[in-house]
C-alpha cells in the first residue's frame, strides 16, 4: 500500500502535512525524516497532520507515526494532528497515545476572539 503525503505553507508560514492512503512500515520512515526536516528547518511554525485521506495504518507504521510525534513534541510542541477519525482514535488509545491533546480544530476560536469581533460572547443561539 502506498501513502502520499502533501505539504503545504499558509500565509503566515505553518505547514499542513495532506496524508493520503496508507500508513505502514516501508512509507513511514520516509515521513518520520520529513517531519524531523520540517521541524528542523522550521522551528517556529506549527506543524499540522491531516488525516482525513489516511485509509489505512498498520501496526508497524502507527508504531513510528506515534513515537516521532512524541519525540519531536518533546522537544518542542510544534505538532498538531486535524481530521482523526475514531477508528484511529482507538488505534492511537492502543498505544498510550493521548492524540486529543494534539487535535487542532481550525475553526476553534476562543470567546474572548470571538467576542472582539461580534461584540458578544458564544453561546448555543448565537
Amino acid at each position: 500500500m502506498s501513502m502520499r503525503a502533501r505539504v503545504r505553507t499558509d500565509a503566515t508560514g505553518n505547514i499542513t502535512v495532506h496524508m493520503e492512503g496508507g500508513m505502514d512500515f516501508e512509507n513511514i520512515v520516509p515521513l518520520q525524516q520529513e517531519l524531523s526536516t520540517l521541524t528542523k528547518n522550521h522551528p517556529t511554525s506549527l506543524i499540522t497532520i491531516d488525516l482525513t485521506s489516511l485509509d489505512f495504518v498498520g501496526s508497524s507504521g502507527i508504531n513510528i507515526f506515534v513515537d516521532t510525534v512524541k519525540f519531536l513534541n518533546n522537544k518542542k510542541d510544534q505538532i498538531r494532528l486535524s481530521n482523526v477519525s475514531s477508528e484511529f482514535m482507538k488505534v492511537f488509545k492502543l498505544y498510550n497515545f493521548d492524540a486529543m491533546s494534539l487535535i487542532h480544530d481550525e475553526f476553534d476560536t476562543d470567546d474572548t476572539e470571538f467576542s472582539k469581533f461580534f461584540g458578544q460572547k458564544r453561546t448555543f443561539q448565537n
